[in-house]
């Protein structure tokens, strides 16, 4: 019966699997699969190549060059659990063998989309600063700390890519009235419209709105494309909130230009975590500093378990995946993110 079930292949550090499934969703894959695991370190390479013969799934985001791939002739999915597209798969080899490669991505959207409204209210508002300031002692009262204060509610809103993350925040500024741009080069604008939004330039964007949301994942195209001319686009005043990745703005431009108070901002990534200690965002005035939290909530997890286990459900019956977002030629060779060493 054991050799009957096949083999997944479960390397998937930085994450662990008792904290990407509940109980009963492993159960689901312990019925339909033989696992091997090695999740509180990468698993040896040795071992790892060892299995590939036998593996129909690998769940993790171990390197896949061409001469891992040649070793797996039953492999039919790669399963990444940490949410990019990395450099480290024969994405062509993939598509030509179809392999099929499944990103968890999706999973973090509504929690970072929550954490984008809850900031961007804190910016528009002071909350952060005028409770820093009560725990000193220099609390100001009523109007007195409320001179810089406005309402999200009827804020002209800009969005810097409309993908998972755009689309999850979306419906949740509806309650607030807000008019939407949206700057997304890789969208037609009917379905940028069909999401209550405006099509934009990115210019436009940046110069016209009150809040705006960073929200675009980080190519070989658009390292940095968000600089010194950019940033003195923006209205003296706004609020900017980086969500996705710390590469798609030059950050030491960014922290300059919060510095000099040119707007308020916010940002949840940065280009090496940890932050160094000394870095001067760090000092920053009018900033609200997170620790790439935004997405990482347990039920942010426990969705990329059940996701996975929805699709090799599927794909075991020969059916296609319908829960994880799957590789794209067109997408994939371009993204540039790297996984966790």
């Amino acid at each position: 019966m054991e050799k009957n079930r096949p083999l997944i292949i479960a390397d998937p550090y930085p994450q662990t699997l008792e904290r990407i499934f509940r109980p009963e969703t492993r159960a689901r894959l312990d019925k339909v699969a033989r696992i091997v695991v090695s999740d509180s370190e990468h698993m040896d390479d040795a071992q790892f190549d060892s299995l590939l013969p036998e593996a129909v799934a690998v769940i993790g985001q171990s390197p896949m060059p061409k001469e891992r791939l040649d070793r797996a002739p039953n492999l039919r999915v790669i399963f990444n659990v940490e949410g990019n597209f990395y450099q480290n798969i024969d994405y062509k080899e993939c598509f030509q063998r179809n392999i099929r490669v499944l990103n968890c991505g999706g999973a973090y959207a509504r929690p970072v989309a929550e954490m984008a409204l809850g900031m961007a209210i804190d910016l528009m508002r002071g909350i952060t600063w005028e409770h820093m300031r009560f725990r000193e002692g220099t609390e100001r009262y009523v109007l007195e700390g409320n001179r810089e204060a406005r309402l999200l509610t009827g804020a002209s809103v800009g969005m810097i890519g409309f993908g998972l993350l755009g689309r999850s925040l979306r419906p949740l500024l509806e309650p607030f009235g807000c008019s939407v741009k949206v700057y997304d080069p890789w969208l037609p604008k009917s379905v940028i419209k069909e999401h209550g939004c405006t099509s934009a330039s990115l210019d436009e964007v940046l110069s016209t709105t009150d809040c705006i949301f960073i929200l675009a994942g980080v190519t070989s195209e658009n390292k940095g494309f968000l600089g010194r001319r950019e940033f003195e686009l923006i209205r003296k005043g706004a609020s900017v909130l980086l969500m996705s990745r710390a590469a798609v703005v030059d950050f030491d431009e960014f922290t300059k230009q919060i510095a000099k108070g040119n707007f308020r901002a916010a940002t949840d990534v940065f280009p090496t975590e940890p932050c160094a200690k000394d870095h001067p965002i760090r000092s920053a005035e009018q900033v609200i500093l997170s620790p790439h939290r935004a997405g990482g909530i347990p039920e942010a997890f426990f969705t990329i378990g059940e996701m996975l286990a929805d699709d090799l459900e599927l794909i075991l019956r020969d059916l296609a995946p319908v829960r994880m977002q799957s590789a794209q030629p067109e997408l994939v060779l371009r993204l540039g993110s790297k996984p966790v060493k």
